[in-house]
């Protein structure tokens, strides 16, 4: 019986990426989950603005919530505009849930989202990664392994 591929998201419109994630972490699991977004964030997401760049998650009272994501208050909007900052709850199962915590408290991991985007039936979504830290010399040994490989691939084109 063949090995099931790991699940990849269907994203449709990338609002959002944290590109120096995978530069700063280990990587261990993906999850998707979904965002609790008043109308005036949906917006502005629809926009293109958004950022994730310095935000994290955590796991508080049994839920698990998105910090520091900025999505700028939305241009046309009145009174009851969002604020740009404001902690937003994230959407999991339970079983997730417990699973983070578990790995947060135990294994000193972290969570960190990858990217913000729009499913093809059009709900917001957040990439939420399980990671452990790099420390400076694991850096270091990335950016080498990645200056080789394009030195590699340079090499390998332009011998033919």
């Amino acid at each position: 019986m063949a090995r099931p591929k790991n699940p990849t998201f269907e994203k449709h419109k990338v609002v959002a990426e944290n590109r120096r994630a995978k530069f700063d972490y280990f990587i261990e699991d993906k999850y998707e989950a979904g965002i609790v977004l008043t109308g005036t964030e949906v917006k502005s997401l629809r926009f293109g603005e958004g950022s994730i760049a310095e935000s994290y998650a955590e796991v508080k009272g049994g839920e698990v919530w998105l910090i520091n994501a900025n999505i700028p208050e939305f241009s046309h909007g009145n009174r009851n505009n969002h604020s740009p900052t404001r902690p937003r709850k994230l959407l999991l199962n339970e079983r997730e849930i417990n699973k983070f915590t578990g790995a947060v408290e135990r294994k000193g991991m972290t969570l960190v989202p990858l990217s913000m985007y729009f499913n093809p039936r059009g709900r917001a979504k957040v990439e939420l990664a399980l990671a452990k830290g790099k420390q400076a010399h694991d850096k270091r040994q990335t950016t080498k392994d990645r200056d080789w490989k394009r030195d590699k691939a340079r090499l390998m084109r332009d011998k033919g």
